[in-house]
């Protein structure tokens, strides 16, 4: 019964990341492609966008100074390809980690 507990509470821990960072890959790409169009920094969603973005993209330029290429700004590529690698990498071995959980309680062996 504890490695059921255990597989189930794996698969709900990947399962609310894989989404946090599907979530914050989307508002990455809408405040990137708002960029484009010069919004009104007053309008509440941008601030929003605004605020939840650029403390990330303020450590990626300042850690990797070399994503500012003259006027362009790559960080926030960096950024996707970041969170693009968490969820390959992370999300990834949880799932495994609940299947293999899951096959190890299938043949009655003891978890933990």
């Amino acid at each position: 019964m504890p490695a059921v507990v255990m597989r189930q509470f794996t698969l709900f821990v990947a399962s609310v990341l894989d989404g946090l960072l599907n979530a914050y890959f989307w508002i990455v790409v809408i405040s990137v492609l708002l960029t484009w169009v010069n919004p009104d920094p007053r309008n509440p969603i941008v601030r929003f966008l605004s605020s939840v973005t650029e403390p990330v993209l303020y450590q990626i330029r300042r850690r990797l100074p070399f994503v500012v290429v003259g006027n362009f700004d790559l960080s926030p590529i960096v950024l996707i390809f970041a969170i693009r690698f968490l969820q390959t990498v992370v999300v990834g071995s949880l799932y495994e980690l609940a299947v293999r959980i899951g096959s190890y309680a299938a043949l009655g062996v003891h978890v933990g």
